[in-house]
Parts: structure tokens; sequence; C-alpha cells
């Protein structure tokens, strides 16, 4: 078919939608392109919310992907607002919750994620949140500017990236906060022990109080309002707000409706073959939604992270144009909070790897770790140390063996044990 007369629609209106939309244009396609989007606000990206944007250190305009008249003039059909309520693939359209049918020649969901909800007494308190969207931080900064301002007591459950991320803002607020996790270390499930306690050590030197091994079981409130949660431990501890930060669920109702293949839990989400096709060779899925069966790690994944909506938006573009196109991409993620900044490339769960090999000053919080499988790099973070994410990478991506040794020492250049 001649591309003036096919159209293709994306529902999701986060960074993977709207830089599948780009490419779109950018490869040369001519027909229709329709973004649907849930919230009214124009396609923004999420790392602010928790970070530069949350702490006040940025503006509000600087989250979108496009400024709003860039979607017009790369005519782009904008339904913002409007979910996407039903996917007819024998018919080939999307319904919105208005009713309006769209009908597609090819389909990209990047419907993302949604925060899990604590299912605990209490969760109906007005001083209760989950960050997520950025009607989400628009909220939360305004309650953690008000928390400084009056020595109040903020309470997050969860110590994952968005725990710690904002429990960095609240502190800059001057917040006092509290972090209560189940597992014994921060980060637990991505970086394991051996790494989890630096980020401990950070946040407690910035005067975060920890509780480990614990859970909530109760929010505490009178007339709407937090006064305190309850942990399994028995302990009681001041809160006039709460965070849930216990971690996001894909959201894949519209393609489970649908009869799309979903992959199995604890991965969830919709699984797609290297080139981001799902099951139906018309639909394509990209984002945190998407569980891609990886062709470097020999396992399906879902990657909730900034650059997997970067690339995996424009690498299903592409291949909902008929490109020839295998997404296998190094999981990469980043991290801000207090005067550490941090990279993360690859995939070690805790029991995939057998060592943990650091270069550098984990004193001075200066080095970069790897985890290793029969000295085979799976992942590397460096931590205040720059310019060193290309050779991770390369390292990751070879499978050659490295010499735990030479990974250890800081006069060997990562390029050389790389193979460059």
């Amino acid at each position: 078919m001649v591309d003036a007369h096919r159209t293709f629609v994306i529902v999701g209106g986060g960074l993977a939608g709207a830089k599948a939309a780009e490419t779109l244009r950018a490869e040369g396609f001519t027909g229709r392109v329709i973004l649907i989007g849930d919230e009214r606000d124009h396609p923004y990206e999420r790392p602010p919310l928790s970070k530069g944007y949350l702490s006040g250190a940025a503006e509000r305009g600087s989250v979108f992907v496009h400024e709003p008249a860039w979607y017009a003039g790369a005519d782009i059909e904008l339904h913002l607002g409007q979910p996407a309520v039903r996917l007819d693939r024998a018919a080939r359209t999307v319904e919105l919750g208005d009713g309006t049918r769209v009908h597609y020649d090819a389909l990209l969901l990047a419907t993302g994620a949604e925060p899990r909800r604590l299912e605990i007494p209490g969760t109906d308190l007005a001083g209760v949140h989950h960050l997520r969207r950025l009607a989400h931080a628009d909220r939360l900064r305004g309650v953690l500017a008000g928390l400084g301002r009056d020595n109040g007591h903020l309470v997050i459950a969860g110590a994952g990236w968005i725990g710690l991320e904002v429990a960095a803002a609240a502190r800059s607020y001057g917040a006092e906060v509290t972090v209560i996790e189940h597992h014994p270390t921060p980060l637990h499930s991505v970086l394991g022990p051996e790494l989890g306690t630096v980020f401990a050590d950070l946040h407690r030197e910035h005067g975060v109080r920890l509780r480990f091994g614990t859970r909530l079981t109760e929010i505490v409130g009178q007339d709407s309002q937090v006064l305190a949660v309850r942990t399994e431990d028995g302990e009681e501890h001041p809160a006039h707000a709460v965070l849930a930060a216990i971690g996001a669920a894909p959201r894949v109702s519209l393609a489970r409706a649908a009869g799309l293949e979903l992959a199995d839990e604890p991965v969830g989400g919709i699984a797609v073959d290297a080139s981001l096709r799902t099951s139906d060779p018309g639909v394509y899925a990209a984002g945190d939604v998407a569980a891609l069966h990886h062709p470097l790690f020999g396992t399906r994944l879902r990657v909730e992270h900034w650059a997997n909506a970067l690339n995996g938006g424009p690498a299903a573009a592409r291949a909902m144009l008929g490109q020839e196109v295998v997404y296998d991409r190094v999981p990469y993620f980043f991290s801000d909070q207090y005067d550490m900044g941090m990279e993360y490339s690859g995939w070690a769960p805790p029991g995939s790897y057998d060592q943990v090999v650091v270069r550098g000053d984990v004193g001075k919080r200066e080095f970069i770790a790897f985890w290793l499988r029969e000295e085979r790099v799976l992942a590397g973070l460096n931590m205040n140390v720059w310019d060193v994410t290309a050779p991770v990478q390369r390292l990751i991506r070879s499978g050659r063996r490295a010499d735990p040794e030479k990974l250890a020492d800081p006069s060997v250049p990562l390029e050389v044990l790389a193979g460059d």
C-alpha cells in the first residue's frame, strides 16, 4: 500500500509513543499518525518527576518530549485525555473512551505501567501519594515543600529507585524522611546486598531514617489526614504524608482483553519478539509494557527505564515500516541522589551472578562495580565516574571472559578488556 493511504496508531502518550511518532515522520512515512494518550498533558519524560522537577531544580516545561506546536507541524493527530478502552483486532480498530473508533493499519501499544498500590488500612487518606504521572509530581512537589516548611514527616514505602530519589528530593526541602523496606538493603532486587549498603550509607548521612526487614501494616489518620504509620514489627512512625513506592505493574488490560499473548509472571507485560512485534503481526509494543525475549541475555525481560522507552519507540516504528529490526539494546538507567550520580548497564538480578568486582574507591563513592558469572560481565554500575558506559556495555555485549584482577585494576583501560 502507498504510505499516504495507511494509518499508524500509537496508544500511549509517553516517551516511547512520542519518539515512535517522531521516527515515523523522520523515516519518511506520509500516512496518518494518530497518538492516543489518557493524560491531558503532552508526552513527557518521567525521570524528572523524581529528580530535577520534583526537587525544584528544573521547570515543568523541561519535562516535555516536544513543544506542543511540534505535533501539528509534524502532522501528528493527538487524542489527549482520552483512554483507549477496546482493541478490535479483527476490525483493526481502537475504541476511545468517548466512543470514537480509530482504524489502524499498524498499531503500537506503548501503554506503560502504573504504580502498585498498598493493600493496607488507611490508603484512602488524603496524604497518601504515588508517583508515576506529571500530575502526581505536581502535587508531591507542593507536599514536600510544605513538609520542609513545617518540619513534617514523609514515610516512603519502598527503597527502590523512586523511593530513594524522592527521599533525596524531600531532604532537599528539609522534610523528615523515613523509608520502610522489607528487603535487608535498598535496591536489593537490582544491586543485591553488595552494593545496596552503599546507598543505605548515603541516605543515612543525609538524615534519612531507614527501616529494613519490615512492611507497612496500617496508615493511621484522622479527618482524612495522615498522622502515623505502623509496621509489622510493631513499631509506629510519625508521618504527615506517605509515598507508596513499591514498584509498577505493566498496563496490559487492553492487550489482555484483545487476546494478545502476555508474558508469564513475574516478568509480565505484552510478549514481543526481537522486532517488538506481538502475537498479532499488525500490533507492536514498546516501553515499560513490552516483554522482550532479549537476544543478548537469552531470557524474557521487561525493562522499566527511560532508555528503553527512548530507544524502543523508534525501533518499533521502524519495524512497523517493514524495516528489519533486532532490538537488543543493553538495558541502561541512571540516578541522581544528593551529590551522587550513577549509571547502570546490563541485567544481573540476585542469583544470576557469582562474583562482584569493584574498581575504585567505594568509601568515596567513586567506583565502577561489575557483576560477573563465570568471569563474564553481566552488568556494570559506575558511581561518580563518567564516560565509561560505552566500554562497559561492550564488555557485556562481547560475552568474553574478563580477568577479575584486571577488571579491578584502574590502570587497565576498560577498552582493552572490551577488546577494542
